[in-house]
């Protein structure tokens, strides 16, 4: 059986999932709670829905990764800020 099919996802929650799979500071529990699938089968899902050299090099990308894994995190935000990030406006650091 799809994983698609078993947890009613539609082509928009596919691509989500998929894209907060790559990203290196999104844990597998936040897609867990965000659409109800555990990291067992979003791997399986990143399997049938990517090429299968992309799967293999997101594998090897996420694989013991501790920042996929709120338990192993050493910090307790998801999100880095920037030391300069309220100088920035418009996309374009403001002069100093």
């Amino acid at each position: 059986m799809k994983i698609r099919e078993k947890y009613e996802l539609d082509d928009r929650d596919v691509n989500r999932i998929i894209e907060m799979a790559w990203e290196d500071r999104t844990t597998f529990d936040a897609i867990k709670e965000q659409f109800g699938v555990p990291e067992k089968n979003v791997i399986k899902l990143m399997r049938q829905e990517m090429k299968f050299k992309s799967w293999k090099m997101w594998r090897a990308r996420v694989q013991n990764r501790a920042t996929k894994h709120a338990k192993k995190r050493t910090f307790s935000e998801g999100r880095h800020k920037c030391s300069r990030q309220s100088a920035i406006s418009n996309n374009k650091i403001s002069k100093r």
